[in-house]
């Protein structure tokens, strides 16, 4: 039997117990899991060094994954690893419908390309990276959101940026 592979993709800036969440389930539904840290997107906080490295520190004691980094078009990046499908996790009905765009316009660029969406749990839904960042930012407890790896060196960062 074929290894069931899938990518999940994002900024993880930085990465939460709801990024963590996502990939535990994604585990529990696939042989391996490449989590794929993503260049582009809004002005990072951390570097995309830096942003691997804590998902790697803040996964370590899961197995069947990799972190890896990638810059350009999601649907270059499957064809590169040759891997299917994609794993998204879904807060909202916000959520859905950009991810639901993503996926339109991803399937134009690679037909046959596949997206598993998996529904935030509810007590988990709430958190979001920059809410995360503007919590911590002000002095607010994130441990609650955050792997206990992150908080620190969040707290450290947004330290040095905004004295």
């Amino acid at each position: 039997m074929a290894e069931r592979h899938a990518l999940y993709p994002g900024t993880f800036d930085p990465v939460t117990l709801g990024h963590q969440d996502i990939l535990e389930r994604a585990l529990a539904l696939f042989d391996r899991v490449t989590v794929a840290v993503a260049a582009g997107g809004k002005t990072p906080l951390f570097s995309l060094q830096e942003r691997v490295d804590l998902c790697r520190r803040a996964w370590a004691h899961l197995d069947r994954h990799e972190v890896v980094s990638f810059d350009g078009l999601l649907v270059d990046e499957l064809r590169g690893r040759r891997v299917c499908p994609v794993i998204r996790g879904i807060r909202s009905s916000a959520d859905y419908e950009h991810e639901s765009a993503m996926v339109g316009v991803n399937r134009l660029l690679l037909p046959g390309s596949e997206y598993v969406f998996l529904l935030a749990r509810p007590e988990l839904a709430a958190i979001r990276s920059s809410l995360v960042k503007e919590v911590a930012r002000y002095g607010g407890d994130v441990l609650r959101m955050v792997p206990p790896v992150v908080a620190p060196v969040l707290e450290e960062r947004l330290a040095k940026d905004h004295p």
